[in-house]
């Protein structure tokens, strides 16, 4: 085998591990942005008629940008509930999860008027605000 064939072929097996890596790199990135989409419009739907993602910016819940890492009733200008008021508890997104399963039942006499998400839903939205609050 001469040095000429050796450099096409190593040539060739070069461009395919690139290719390949490139279209590794694509894939988890697109599927990074399907899941922030998915995300969002569970935000849209769901959220973004009582809540902002604009810091300081409050509707009729407070501002969800950077909720998680957050202590519960944190936000100085909103005025929370006696229960989250009083709540001990970090917005984690386990926390998150289990109040966004069944607000009520997590904080009993909260004013949020919602009446939970499904799972895949929930972890979506976690997702989200995680990315969102981190901009």
């Amino acid at each position: 085998m001469t040095h000429t064939m050796i450099a096409r072929i190593l040539g060739g097996l070069l461009l395919t591990l690139a290719a390949d890596i490139s279209a590794s790199s694509g894939t988890a990135s697109g599927a990074l942005t399907q899941a922030m989409a998915q995300g969002e419009r569970v935000f849209r739907n769901q959220c973004q008629g009582c809540h902002s993602l604009e810091p300081g910016v409050h509707i009729a819940g407070p501002s969800l940008h950077g909720v998680v890492g957050r202590n519960a009733g944190a936000v100085a200008d909103f005025e929370y509930s006696a229960p989250l008021q009083q709540a001990q508890l970090v917005w984690t997104p386990e926390s998150l999860d289990r109040f966004l399963t069944a607000p009520d039942d997590f904080l009993p006499g909260t004013r949020m008027v919602f009446w939970g998400l499904d799972e895949d839903s929930r972890h979506q939205l976690i997702d989200y605000l995680e990315q969102v609050g981190e901009r």
